[in-house]
């Protein structure tokens, strides 16, 4: 696969990360919160892989047991533990500051990135991560306004953006080993696991089955937003430097707030249009590096 379909991979995973809120919404006014929300994904993502796998090569199930911290760190780490600070986050001051400081991820990322894959922090990646968190403060809505944020609040924000970078580190690392269809059905595998034993799986599939009507939202969630983007998002990265794929995936906040604002009529402004061109700039900037830009190998 060439860069220009990996990078495409990785776009197109994050718009379908970015279009969750139509299941969300349907899920959470059905009386589902959350955490039961997190593990209907995983449980339809780890049923899902496991018949694609089936049908394609029952073989991928096979990893060494030296290998399982990899999926404890994409399902665990990078899912479950971004799951719980995020909702927290979120519960202790608002949707709009945990978003901003997840977005912080592109920033753990490359950091992270430079450690252990020895990979250039360029000029050009410096400036398009500005742009991304300054498009995402601007999408999200917080300048202006007096914007409750605790210190506990602040560290679970940051930890949740440290979290979910995490999935670009593990995941690289698992593919040096395993294909993209078996990281995917660990880190489901794994991350259902860790959400039983976080949350109330007995009212999670109580409550799930006590609306079979939902069955659509169900399968969207599970599929759309969780399946297929992981695949395409493990692929591209497979292909594309781990910094560069996780700029390109904050196109994410950028399709959330297009779909609130034609799908649910929320307001826009010029500053979330700003924030807009922002992000969308971030991910022209870092996809049209020059020759001399490193390259993963």
């Amino acid at each position: 696969m060439d860069k220009t379909k990996a990078t495409l991979c990785v776009l197109a995973a994050g718009a379908l990360w970015g279009c969750i809120s139509l299941f969300v919404r349907a899920l959470d006014a059905a009386g589902l919160n959350a955490f039961e929300i997190s593990s209907i994904r995983m449980a339809v993502g780890v049923l899902g892989m496991f018949f694609i796998i089936l049908v394609r090569n029952p073989n991928l199930l096979q990893i060494h047991v030296r290998d399982l911290w990899l999926f404890v760190g994409t399902g665990v780490v990078s899912v479950t533990l971004f799951n719980v600070c995020y909702f927290m986050c979120i519960n202790l001051s608002e949707a709009s500051i945990a978003v901003v400081l997840l977005y912080t991820s592109p920033i753990w990322v490359m950091l992270m990135s430079a450690l252990f894959f020895k990979e250039r922090i360029t000029g050009r990646k410096v400036i398009a991560l500005g742009l991304t968190f300054g498009g995402c403060v601007l999408v999200a809505g917080i300048l202006g306004g007096a914007v409750r944020l605790t210190p506990i609040a602040l560290a679970l924000g940051l930890a949740s953006g440290f979290f979910y970078a995490t999935y670009s580190i593990f995941g690289r690392k698992a593919l040096e080993r395993y294909d993209t269809l078996t990281i995917t059905f660990y880190t489901f595998l794994l991350g259902l696991i860790a959400s039983c034993v976080m949350g109330d799986p007995i009212h999670t599939v109580a409550t799930a089955a006590a609306n079979p009507a939902l069955i659509a939202p169900y399968l969207g969630i599970g599929i759309f937003c969780t399946i297929v983007p992981y695949m395409l998002y493990t692929t591209g990265l497979k292909h594309l430097e781990t910094s560069r794929a996780a700029i390109l995936a904050t196109i994410e906040p950028l399709v959330g707030s297009l779909l609130g604002i034609f799908v649910y009529g929320e307001s826009t402004g010029l500053l979330k249009l700003l924030g807009m061109a922002c992000i969308l700039a971030a991910v022209v900037l870092v996809n049209t590096g020059g020759k001399n830009e490193a390259e993963r190998p």
